[in-house]
């Protein structure tokens, strides 16, 4: 099993939620522990848990536009949250406006950009749609890649960004070029020089994030599923076999009849292993929910690692990955102090309830009533 060290951990005191999705105005008291909010399909349960994740990287995990996170019939919603962080009291609030750009506060000074925020409350979320990590195309295990490191590396993100806005200025200029039957080197030089630059430095923060990440990633595989297959992560990459300067030479002209960049980090990918082959391949059902868990867990303990303080973690509706048995021992395996505090969602409150009290988990239960009333248990 991993090595934990203690740290001061971050924890959310309190969540107010005005006009978002379904939630038109509630209020939040949260355990500094296990909190687990119940409720039928359709009450909101997954909203909260999305809500803090959107306080975290401004952003839905749903992937949804802005717009559409907004109660229908309004023009705003409003997230504010207390929390306590290493120590110390601070209010965030992320306001959502049709039509303006989104903003966020710390204690009511507005952050300029978007991306100096991720990182201050750092958050791992386990989903249902995690199985789009393995059934859906690079793109998806990108995300993943890039939202775990930009939350630890400010280095990374600024590279990030930068590269893909250069992409996007050299893919207009081929189809550019294309239409107007044009071609000059030296223009399209300005935007290779730039993604080389952090392609190389995107390049080897993924590497190195692999690398630690696969054996913590076996070590919660072994506990989560109780037995002793080898899983593992390949990072596939066309920068493994040159550099991106050779890789744009090399692609010039299939680039120019493309019109759009052919290669490069943009196109990296990430292959699950069970055994030697694909899991998504050779992965019982209840191997690849138990694959996905533990990956989470192993990003949980990276982004601690990096951090110095334990992430927010979020468990969305566990029990539509694993048994109640496996659900204990994940629930066991969370219920220290080195994992912080944690926000748990299931349709079923007795289910939960006695689970908690059979584990002697610190933990306070809500129930989303039909009628959107927020009753504690």
């Amino acid at each position: 099993m991993p090595i934990f060290v203690a740290m001061k951990n971050l924890i959310i005191e309190q969540l107010e939620l005005t006009h978002f999705k379904n939630h038109r105005s509630s209020h939040w008291e949260f355990n500094s522990k296990v909190n687990i909010i119940s409720g039928n399909n359709g009450n909101g349960k997954t909203n909260v848990l999305d809500a803090l994740h959107y306080l975290s990287l401004t952003k839905s995990y749903l992937n949804s536009l802005d717009s559409q996170n907004i109660t229908h019939g309004e023009s705003m919603a409003l997230l504010k949250a207390r929390l306590n962080r290493k120590g110390k009291s601070h209010l965030i609030d992320l306001g959502l406006k049709k039509g303006q750009k989104k903003k966020i506060r710390i204690d009511g000074k507005e952050i300029d950009r978007l991306a100096d925020h991720v990182g201050y409350l750092p958050v791992v979320m386990i989903s249902p749609m995690d199985r789009d990590l393995i059934l859906d195309a690079a793109e998806t295990r990108r995300r993943l890649i890039d939202a775990t490191i930009s939350q630890n590396n400010r280095r990374y993100l600024d590279a990030l960004m930068t590269y893909n806005k250069a992409l996007t200025q050299r893919n207009t200029t081929l189809k550019y070029f294309a239409s107007n039957r044009v071609f000059d080197r030296d223009m399209l030089s300005l935007y290779d020089d730039q993604l080389i630059t952090q392609a190389a430095l995107i390049y080897a923060e993924r590497n190195a994030f692999v690398e630690e990440l696969t054996p913590i990633l076996q070590s919660y595989y072994e506990v989560l599923s109780g037995g002793k297959e080898q899983v593992g992560i390949t990072y596939k990459t066309a920068l493994h076999e040159a550099d991106m300067r050779t890789l744009l030479d090399q692609k010039l002209d299939r680039d120019k009849l493309l019109q759009y960049t052919s290669s490069g980090i943009h196109r990296d990918d990430l292959v699950f292993h069970l055994g030697e082959h694909p899991i998504k391949r050779v992965g019982s059902q209840g191997q690849q929910k138990s694959f996905l868990i533990a990956l989470k867990l192993a990003q949980f303990e990276v982004g601690k690692r990096h951090l110095g303080m334990a992430p927010i973690l979020l468990l969305d509706d566990i029990f539509d990955k694993l048994d109640e048995g496996r659900v204990a021992n994940l629930l066991t395996l969370v219920n220290t102090e080195d994992f912080g505090q944690i926000f748990i969602t299931d349709t079923h409150p007795q289910r939960m309830q006695i689970l908690s009290e059979t584990l002697s988990l610190q933990h306070t239960t809500f129930e989303i009533l039909d009628n959107g009333e927020i009753q504690s248990l």
